[in-house]
Order: structure tokens, then sequence, then C-alpha cells
């Protein structure tokens, strides 16, 4: 299931992922929404009969800056996001999935564990999703519903974001040269590194892994 608010974006997934040889669907969600999740997880479990596996992916910095430049409508903007809409994502991710168990991983960063000067919104509403994917882990835990939450924090990684991020500095070339070069590895991340990290987390091979936070950085948090 490829949930989006961009109904173009999710059919090119679903595409790509039938020319691999598997199926998906779209589903369309506004993760702001409260009542978009409900329509969308019911929507599922009316189709499909149960969920698996919640990965909770949307993200955006768009509008960011330091605590003087930025303004109440992009921490707004950005939390409604980053921060409440994974908490969306899990409350009625656990609705659904509390009868038969399953993984919810939710992307944060590891802006949500070390900061960024020009990333105020950014960096809290990152920090907000690590400490929720721990709470909602114990929740599960002590109730018995057989769901692992687990939190993935990846650095900056060759994504559109980042794209759009570099193209608006003023020297593009020289920022993507930096964020290669803050990486022991000497390199962005690539979207399989966090996926291959989502996978692990998703799937049985990681039974006993809740509450977690897994670092993907090329090893920057480890200067």
């Amino acid at each position: 299931m490829v949930a989006d608010i961009e109904e173009t974006a999710a059919l090119a997934v679903v595409a790509e992922i039938g020319e691999e040889g598997g199926s998906a669907e779209v589903v369309a969600l506004d993760v702001t929404d409260e009542d978009d999740w409900i329509a969308g997880l019911d929507g599922v479990i009316e189709r499909h009969g149960r969920l698996d596996i919640l990965v909770n992916n949307a993200g955006t910095l768009a509008g960011d800056g330091t605590i003087e430049d930025l303004t109440v409508d992009a921490w707004r903007r950005i939390h409604g996001v980053n921060a409440e809409g994974t908490m969306l994502g899990c409350k009625h991710g656990v609705r659904v999935m509390k009868a038969g168990g399953g993984s919810i991983v939710n992307i944060s960063s590891i802006a949500g564990i070390v900061g960024a000067p020009q990333l105020a919104a950014y960096c809290a509403s990152k920090g907000a999703v690590r400490m929720l994917t721990k709470s909602v882990a114990l929740h599960c835990a002590r109730k018995g519903y057989g769901i692992r939450c687990n939190s993935v924090h990846p650095s900056y990684t060759d994504t559109p974001m980042v794209d759009r991020m570099v193209a608006a500095h003023r020297d593009p070339d020289r920022l993507r040269a930096g964020l290669e070069g803050a990486s022991p590895l000497g390199r962005l991340g690539a979207p399989a590194d966090v996926a291959a990290a989502v996978l692990y987390l998703a799937s049985d091979d990681a039974a006993f892994v809740t509450g977690a936070e897994l670092v993907v950085d090329g090893g920057v948090t480890a200067t």
C-alpha cells in the first residue's frame, strides 16, 4: 500500500513495484488529516483483512531556519507533517494492528539526536518522533498487543528533499560537498541504505527489538 498526498508520485511507485514483479495499491493520504488516516487504514482492513507493517515516512523541512528566523507558520507546518503526522499514524496503526500484532517503523533523523543550528523546527519535530516511538513501544508491550515500534535515524540522504535544499543554497556545489564530507564514509546516504534498515525492523529478524533507534548515518554521530 503506497500512501501519499501526491497521487501522481504514488502511482509512479506502484508502477515501479509492478515492473519488479510485485503488486501495490495507492492510498490517498494527507498525514496531517486524521480523517484520511481513519479512512485509509479502515480501507486497507476492508480489502485485505489486516495490516502487518506501517512505515511513517512523510517529512518536510520547508521554511525552516534558525530560532531567530523561524516563523510560527513554518514551525506548525513542519511539526504538522513530521510529528503530528507520525503520531496519527501510530495512533491509528495501533488501532487496526492490535488484534494481530505487527511492526511500526518511524523515520526520524540524526537531527532528532544531535542539533543543527539552521533547522530549529526540524530538529524539534524529529526529536518528538524519537521519543514518541519509545512511548508507543512501551504502551504496546505493556498492553500485550504484539506491536513493535522503532525509529530510524538517517543523516542527509540523496533524495529530492535534500536536492531541493541544496538547490536553494547560495553555493549548491559547496553545500553538497560539505554534506558528503561530513560523513566519515565520505558520501550521502542512499535511499536503499535507509530502506534496508526499515526492512530489518519490519521483519521477524527484529522480533526482540522495540523502542530502539537505528542510526543510518555513515558514522556522523560517532564523531
